[in-house]
């Protein structure tokens, strides 16, 4: 018997050290790219930098003097308008779930379709905005693009609030109702207040996801040249521009390209600490 459970114990070492190298060496694998590539993108989105890049107006074909001011401008107000209106609607939806149907098979399925909603592809998104919006009002729009971006961020909005309004305490609740405070002021005044912290940080990462989208905006949003924030129009932004130049002939273009993306990944690195920030401090809080 003891013989058996040391060979036993000896092959369950060699697997146990296998999978640990295998594991070990795929993280490396993953990190090796990422690192390659967030550092092509540091290298040449410094060189790029300047301070025209957010006082001059994207460049006709040929010339080399602009920036990207009015890309980054569209951008913020399409990402703005997106969060505007997927941020709500995701609260009280996730609210929903997690205080009316948390128990019953209706949340069960709403949950469901909310993780299909959330895995979807962005293109898929922006296909159907583009179907639902841009061809019933004949022309893309700034609107277009930001119905399209709130089509992702409500899915993370719904998760995320679901997931927090869960974790606050059930005797919270019984003791606020205990004392005859209606459910819509335990909901507004003491649930939201515990989650607020996780509530926000979802709202953050969604921000953080949409800033990059580019599929969704070149069916909808599509891109422009010039000052324009009329959101019956096409707007510009940063990522259909980024886009655009990458793959047009001319160097400077080409150069403004990796200008646009090491300002995305600044942001979304600024965005995800911000999320960070806020999380900690809940946790600590509640420590």
């Amino acid at each position: 018997m003891s013989a058996v459970a040391d060979r036993l114990f000896l092959k369950r070492r060699i697997v146990n050290g296998v999978t640990l190298v295998l594991s070990g060496l795929a993280a490396l694998f993953g990190l090796f790219w990422l690192v390659w590539i967030l550092w092509t993108t540091f290298t040449k989105g410094v060189d790029a930098m300047s301070l025209q890049l957010f006082t001059e107006m994207t460049p006709p074909p040929g010339q080399d003097f602009g920036g990207l001011k009015n890309a980054i401008a569209g951008s913020l107000l399409i990402s703005g308008l997106a969060v505007l209106l997927g941020a709500p609607i995701g609260v009280a939806a996730g609210t929903y779930l997690a205080e009316y149907v948390n128990h019953r098979k209706l949340g069960e399925v709403i949950r469901f379709v909310n993780d299909i909603l959330l895995s979807a592809p962005s293109i898929v998104l922006g296909l159907f905005v583009y179907t639902l919006v841009v061809r019933t009002t004949g022309g893309f729009s700034g609107f277009a693009g930001a119905v399209a971006l709130a089509f992702i961020v409500l899915p993370v909005v719904v998760r995320t609030t679901d997931e927090m309004l869960r974790l606050v305490p059930t005797q919270m609740r019984e003791a606020a109702l205990s004392l005859g405070i209606p459910q819509w002021k335990v909901t507004t005044q003491i649930l939201y207040r515990a989650a607020a912290p996780g509530i926000l940080t979802g709202i953050l990462l969604a921000l953080a996801r949409i800033s990059g989208e580019t599929a969704p905006l070149l069916f909808t949003a599509f891109n422009n040249q010039y000052w324009s924030m009329d959101l019956t129009g096409a707007v510009p932004n940063l990522p259909v521009t980024i886009f655009q130049f990458a793959l047009s002939p001319f160097e400077y273009w080409n150069q403004l390209a990796w200008a646009g993306a090491f300002l995305i990944t600044v942001f979304v690195l600024l965005v995800s600490i911000t999320a960070r920030y806020f999380l900690l401090r809940k946790k600590m809080s509640h420590d």
